[in-house]
Formats: C-alpha cells, structure tokens, sequence
C-alpha cells in the first residue's frame, strides 16, 4: 500500500543531513539532558540569559492597542518596510526601497520565498559546505536539487573555482551565507567582487539570470570593528534575507523579511510573485505585534561585546589546551577542529560529562565541531575543565605517527587564567 505521506514530503523527511540533526534534537543524550542544572549547552543559538529590558519593553509597548485595527490582518506594514529599508541601506550604503522589502515569519520563510520566486521545479541550487543545516530541506521543499561545494577549510572563504564548476544550463540559484554559520567567516569584498563577475559571466554563458540569496541573519553582528560587507553591493541580481531573531537573540519571536536591492533591474517585475507568495506559502508576514514593534527594534541589537568577549575567552582558553580554530569574524559561533578524525565520537565523549556542542557531521562537515557563544559565562567556565580532558584523552588514543598541529595565519592569542575569567 502506498504511503499517506506525498513523494514530495518523504524526500524531505528522507534527506540525511535533516535526519541527522532531527535525531540530535530528538533522539539523543542532548535532547534528554540539556535542560537539567548544570549542563553546559553550546549547540544551538538559543538565549542562556534573560532578555535585553529593551526587547521586553518593546514587545510590551506593541501590545498595547492604539485604535480598532491595532489586531487586524496585517500583510507588509507600511511603516515597518521603511523603517527596515532605511536601516538595510544605512548598514550597507546600498539603495532599498521600502515597497521592495517583503516581511517574513523570520529568515525561514525569507529564503523560502526567494527560492520559490525565480526557481522551477528542477532547477538547481549551489550552496558551499558546511551549510546551515536547513539549506537542503527548504531546496528539496521547494522541488529544486541542490548542488553542494566545499569551502576551503584552512581559510574558510568560498570555493570560487569549485562554485563556478559546479554551474550548469540548469543553475538557477547561488546561497552565500555570510557572516557564515558555522565557520564565523565574513567573506571580504574582493572575494565577492569575484563572485559576482563569476556569475555575470555564468549568467551570459548560459542564457540565464543565475540569481544570489544572500543569507544575513547576523549582518549586525560581527566582531572587532569589521565592516560588514554584503554580495548585494557587488550583484544587483541579490535577493537578501534576514531575522531579526538573532539580532535581538529571540529565535522564537519569528519576524524577518526579504530584500531586493534596488539596483536589481527585474525587481518590479517580481513583485506580484513576491505578493502572492506571502499568501500562498501560509500567510508568512509576521504577527502584528511584532510589526509595530520593529521600529523600536531596530534601535538595538544584543550585546556584540559581550559576544565578542566570550569568543576571546574561549579562542585562549582553547587554543592554550592545542585544540585548533580561528577566531570567528562574527556570528555566534566557533568552527573548532575535533582533535580525532571522529568529531561524532569526540562530542559524544563531551556530552557524557554534559557539554554539549554540535559535531560538524551535522554540517556535512566531518572533522570539526560548532560552540556556540550564547552560552552563559557560567557555562563557559564549567566546561573548561572538561574540554582540557577530552582533548587529554584524545591525545592519549591518537597512534604515534598521528600529528596535530595549530594551522598557519592564527592570530596570536595569550592563554588567560583559568581561575580568573575575564569580567563579563
């Protein structure tokens, strides 16, 4: 007898990499003890603090009606498109028009809908490895085949070459990610100079526009002074999506939106897809209260410093114990190299002392494994004892003739006290 399920929700559901990460969360050791006391959670981007009195105050003043239709439907809010547009172009010295941002139920549906708007069942979409982990659901969703290329894991930069190879009549879609879940990377503005003329090129090549869905979730959030760069300044033909949940580190307040630049010639054209989508995909705008509330919050973000001190914090302690990462650029994240060719084993290992990170195996990307930074300072300060002895153990199993070795190009970091964790 055939399955209730559609062919096209079981291919969804039989993708490995979704059934990977669904097991973690699920149907693991993580999933039956990360909310107990004292348990170190370092996997996903959740909050291990309470939130910010401007967010609560914000949402708090939302709520409160100012006329009769304060709880009507609402589809784009006027207001909220300006104020995002506004904020967009300030961040990037590019030109957004408020009637070309479309407001989403989070970065999700953003990316989503960009798919959905320029692509056809059976067309193909590049995006580098490791990927956020949601990448190939939403492809396979959409009726798209996904086309998977790897980073260069020293730099962590994009593969141009590999990008431009795996390019064919039938490309319709390009993904970058940057800052970048997992690695932390910023990808600088030659490399998307680069980019762009490479899908220019592609483009004329193969009769076809190949469009670029830049994913900026954490385009505010980036470390040391860095200047955010995104592909929309160097390819007009970018579709950019963004969430504000991580801005405000409420992944559960779901509120985001796509943007077309307005150097992108065929933007108007694609608007009554755009509008019709927001409905047809399950009416995707967010809620009101969020709407009137985004202008408030678009006058803060989280605490970047706090962030970026957890990530110094960490990059010392972990480099001062031989295990080897760059230090992230931005986001919230660390992409640690396991110290065992094993990375499931090795977070295993830590998780059976209640330290809990994701091993890059969930990011098609054996090897390493992702800290997150949301982490409390309390947290960070537990496990350090427990990464010294994982990483002890582990060299005590790996064979003699095995070498480990801090990469070239690291930025000098002193090993910090362990007794004294910097003031946070």
């Amino acid at each position: 007898m055939d399955s209730a399920a559609s062919r096209r929700a079981l291919s969804v559901a039989s993708i490995p990499s979704f059934q990977r990460i669904s097991a973690f969360l699920n149907d693991s050791t993580y999933s039956r003890r990360h909310l107990l006391p004292g348990v170190c959670d370092f996997t996903l981007g959740n909050p291990h603090q309470m939130p910010q009195t401007a967010y609560v105050d914000a949402l708090r003043d939302a709520v409160n009606p100012r006329d009769d239709q304060w709880f009507a439907y609402k589809s784009n809010g006027a207001y909220a498109r300006e104020v995002a547009a506004e904020s967009l172009q300030g961040l990037l010295d590019v030109p957004f028009a408020a009637e070309d941002l479309y407001l989403t139920t989070g970065g999700f549906t953003a990316l989503a809908m960009a798919l959905k708007a320029v692509a056809d069942p059976g067309d193909e979409v590049i995006y580098s490895l490791p990927p956020w982990f949601l990448y190939e659901p939403l492809v396979v969703e959409a009726g798209l085949v996904p086309v998977k290329v790897r980073i260069n894991t020293e730099t962590f930069d994009l593969d141009l070459e590999a990008i431009g190879a795996a390019i064919t009549p039938r490309t319709r879609v390009v993904i970058v990610n940057s800052p970048n879940n997992p690695t932390g990377r910023i990808y600088p503005p030659e490399l998307l100079q680069r980019l762009a003329d490479l899908l220019e090129a592609a483009s004329a090549r193969i009769g076809r526009r190949i469009y670029l869905v830049s994913d900026e979730p954490y385009n505010r959030i980036v470390f040391d002074g860095a200047r955010f760069h995104s592909p929309a300044e160097f390819y007009p033909y970018t579709m950019l999506a963004y969430s504000y949940g991580k801005t405000h580190l409420a992944p559960g307040e779901r509120i985001g939106y796509l943007a077309l630049p307005s150097a992108m010639p065929d933007r108007r054209d694609l608007a009554p897809a755009m509008g019709a989508l927001q409905v047809a995909m399950g009416w995707i705008y967010p809620n009101g209260t969020l709407q009137h509330a985004l202008p408030k919050l678009e006058r803060f973000t989280i605490d970047v410093d706090q962030l970026q001190r957890k990530r110094d914090w960490l990059v010392r302690e972990l480099r001062g114990m031989s295990y080897r990462l760059q230090p992230s650029e931005g986001t919230f994240y660390l992409f640690v190299h396991s110290p065992i060719a094993d990375d499931e084993a090795f977070t295993e290992a830590l998780s059976q002392e209640d330290v809990f990170v994701l091993p890059g195996a969930l990011f098609e990307t054996p090897g390493f494994f992702r800290i997150s930074l949301t982490a409390s300072e309390e947290m960070v300060e537990r496990s350090l004892p427990h990464f010294q002895a994982a990483i002890e153990r582990a060299e005590q199993d790996r064979p003699e003739d095995s070498e480990y070795h801090l990469p070239t190009g690291l930025i000098p970091v002193t090993p910090a006290s362990k007794a004294h964790p910097p003031s946070l």
